[in-house]
């Protein structure tokens, strides 16, 4: 079914990311493909600017960029503390995460989580109008959907979750789980990247709730829910064009020469604890330990650009990664020769397409990821005729498609050390073949399937009939 022609989608996010006009900008993968999904049927996107104001107004800043409106609000420096450091970054993403270790519960933070959600509901609603399907994104608004509700909004309304749901005995830490967990049922659709985080989130409800479920619907009283996994993916085409643009192109040859004929490994991640960066710089330290005839073959190029810099744990995980690859490089180095390249800034799309396109080795190692887009653009981004290898985390959400990776443990020093000598040494049938059956999925689920497959079960859904006048 497709979206007749006088419905509107309504995107809701945590962040807007407005178009930038060119490939060459640095949205994120759910950036660029909530974008797609507002170029393709008419609509808004609407969230927080990013900005911080002194008291909040609920006023709206609308902005139309390459096709896309966007309206965003400015929070209270209280609110961004408490909703998001707090609540959203110091609770939920840990927790979810499982990091138990790292997570902090506050009954501050819980406060200001659920008033942001009533400020936005309340500053959104003016803004849907009726037929207009409501698209709501990620763990930053667990709550806005029945909020929504509460204010009399009869619409379709869908949940997509980018991270994992944790186990049902993890999430009973929090605090507020079975509360925020009934929240969900004022959805009608709510989407998970894997089956595994799906099972998780119906193993809660119908344990803890006594939902039931019936095929694919979760029922908790008057209330119930479709649930779905359908993997995010990326615009294959589009970004195996970008890796043989113009700077595509020079990224690539920047590359190849400042390496000298050695091979390169490259990581490319947001500065996070769940992103295995510490595990993954001591992998490959037991690789140059086991291998010394290979220690002057490669070199791994690290680009973890920072981010929440205002959050302890993320300072933390910094200054560690800075002392692990100073030691490493202090121990290993020659005047010739330095085994890691670690960088802290981001990369424009295009130009990191040309150095994955670069690398023998795609290291992609998350100790829990939702899905993980890094290791697709990598995928996308080789040279059909001579491509890398992907080394994965089996515990990214890529990995359920993604078969064909080297599979590893990212725990185990042993096994990533085993897996980059096996990705050297990989003929190239080998290395084709894998990379055949890793594209396929990766073109047959691309972005452009993971928003339709959403947004038609999310149209699918019978309105409530109106009553007559």
């Amino acid at each position: 079914m497709e979206f007749d022609p006088l419905n509107r989608l309504v995107i809701i996010s945590n962040r807007v990311s407005a178009p930038t006009g060119s490939h060459s900008g640095s949205q994120g993968g759910l950036a660029v493909a909530l974008t797609s999904a507002l170029r393709e049927y008419k609509g808004i996107w609407f969230g927080w600017s990013g900005e911080q104001t002194e008291e909040y107004s609920g006023q709206i800043t609308f902005a139309r960029n390459e096709g896309v409106t966007t309206a965003t609000v400015d929070l209270e420096e209280q609110d961004v503390e408490e909703y998001y450091n707090g609540y959203a970054n110091r609770t939920l993403w840990p927790l979810f995460h499982y990091r138990v270790d790292l997570a902090e519960y506050e009954r501050e933070f819980a406060g200001g989580y659920q008033r942001v959600n009533v400020r936005f509901a309340e500053t959104v609603r003016p803004l849907i109008e009726e037929g207009d399907a409501v698209w709501i994104q990620d763990y930053h608004m667990f709550p806005l959907g029945e909020e929504l509700r509460k204010l009399g909004l009869k619409n379709r309304i869908g949940f997509f979750l980018h991270i994992p749901w944790p186990p049902r005995r993890l999430l009973s830490i929090l605090p507020e789980a079975e509360a925020l967990v009934r929240t969900m049922f004022a959805y009608d659709v709510i989407g998970f990247h894997t089956e595994e985080w799906l099972s998780s989130f119906v193993d809660y409800a119908c344990h803890e709730l006594g939902a039931i479920l019936d095929g694919d619907t979760l029922r908790l009283g008057e209330r119930h829910v479709k649930v779905m996994a359908v993997p995010i993916g990326i615009d294959a085409e589009e970004f195996a064009g970008l890796a043989t643009s113009t700077r595509g192109r020079l990224a690539f040859r920047q590359m190849r020469d400042s390496a000298v004929g050695r091979d390169m490994i490259v990581g490319v991640d947001r500065l996070d604890y769940s992103k295995g960066l510490e595990e993954r710089f001591l992998g490959y330290e037991r690789f140059l330990t086991e291998h010394p005839e290979e220690r002057k073959e490669v070199f791994l190029l690290q680009i973890a650009p920072p981010s929440r810099a205002t959050v302890g744990s993320y300072q933390r995980i910094r200054t560690s990664l800075e002392g692990i690859a100073g030691r490493i490089n202090g121990a290993y180095s020659d005047i010739d020769w330095t085994p890691i390249r670690y960088v802290n800034q981001g990369y424009p799309r295009d130009v990191l397409a040309g150095i994955y396109r670069a690398a023998k080795i795609g290291l992609v190692t998350p100790l829990r990821d939702g899905m993980n887009l890094v290791a697709k653009e990598y995928v996308a981004a080789q040279n059909p005729e001579d491509p890398g290898v992907l080394i994965l985390s089996r515990f990214a959400g890529a990995a359920c498609q993604l078969t064909d990776a080297v599979l590893i443990n990212p725990y185990s020093a042993e096994e990533m050390a085993d897996a980059i000598m096996l990705a050297l040494r990989m003929p190239r049938e080998e290395r084709i073949e894998r990379w055949q059956k890793m594209m396929a999925v990766i073109n047959r689920e691309d972005i452009g399937w993971w928003r339709r497959t959403f947004t038609e079960a999310l149209m699918q859904v019978p309105l409530p009939e109106t009553e007559p006048a």
